[in-house]
């Protein structure tokens, strides 16, 4: 289905994660932030970055992952995103909610 994010007309899934990350830029993730209720700061996006290019990479998610992956550690992971860091921070990123999510 169609979501307007940022003036943009994006596909989404029924979960609200991006069908197409092609379609994906600072300014949708910021958006889908906002809705989130998330501020973003530089530590928010060095996460998203991080995440997309281990999508990118076919890594598999996880918060253990993320966690060691030495841009946070997993207290600062729900610190940054505490509503459910790993699904949170994926849909901001733009990419499809991790296999680990419940």
């Amino acid at each position: 289905m169609e979501k307007i994010i940022a003036n943009q007309s994006i596909n989404v899934n029924d979960e609200g994660y991006l069908t197409n990350h092609s379609q994906w830029n600072r300014e949708i993730g910021h958006a889908i932030a906002q809705e989130e209720g998330i501020e973003m700061t530089d530590h928010h996006w060095k996460v998203v970055d991080y995440l997309q290019e281990q999508h990118k990479n076919d890594v598999p998610l996880t918060i253990r992952r993320v966690g060691k992956s030495g841009v946070v550690d997993i207290k600062g992971f729900y610190e940054l995103f505490p509503k459910g860091p790993l699904k949170t921070s994926s849909k901001i990123a733009g990419i499809p909610k991790p296999a680990s999510c419940i």
